[in-house]
């Protein structure tokens, strides 16, 4: 749907900060799949976990991401999920080299512009649902800006600016 607005890119880059800005200013917020997984699986002593099982964990974001899509429907305006769908379908694809990719150039598409934040070592931090180095989020940053144009998205980098420039930043390229 062309009201649904994909923040993607390097984890630790800012795009939680960004999504809770957007949310402030009254706009539609997906959270991340992965965050709310990591704290169920957690809360449940489960093994759907990127450091423990990163298979199942990457099916549960795909199943999840399309159930928030499904929701997402009834929402007014524009929709801005933090990673999502294509993210985890980057990811399980890469781990299995099954083709999950391919299907998703034609179907659940998102906005065409796609917006990704670029690694920023400088506020890069680990916590409970972060826990892999900041090499790894530089390996999934490539990936992602390989993918993404690979699917027909538009990328377009987010500046390393003050939050609220940010949030201005991304309003203003969608209104072109």
């Amino acid at each position: 749907m062309n009201r649904f607005i994909i923040i993607s890119g390097c984890s630790g880059g800012g795009k939680s900060t960004l999504l809770a800005e957007l949310g402030l200013r009254g706009y539609a917020v997906v959270e991340e799949p992965g965050r709310r997984i990591v704290r169920e699986e957690s809360e449940r002593k489960g093994s759907a976990l990127p450091w423990a099982d990163s298979a199942a964990f990457l099916r549960r974001a795909i199943e999840m991401s399309l159930a928030d899509r499904v929701l997402a429907r009834s929402l007014g305006g524009w929709v801005f999920f933090d990673r999502g769908l294509i993210d985890a379908a980057a990811g399980l694809q890469e781990l299995t080299s099954q083709p999950v990719l391919a299907p998703l150039r034609n179907s659940h598409r998102y906005h065409p512009r796609v917006f990704l934040a670029p690694p920023w070592p400088e506020i890069y931090q680990n916590d409970p649902e972060r826990r892999h180095d900041l090499d790894s989020a530089l390996a999934e940053y490539s990936r992602l800006l390989e993918v993404y144009p690979s699917l027909g998205y538009d990328v377009v980098l987010l500046p390393k600016v003050a939050v609220a420039e940010r949030a201005d930043f991304v309003l203003k390229a969608l209104e072109k």
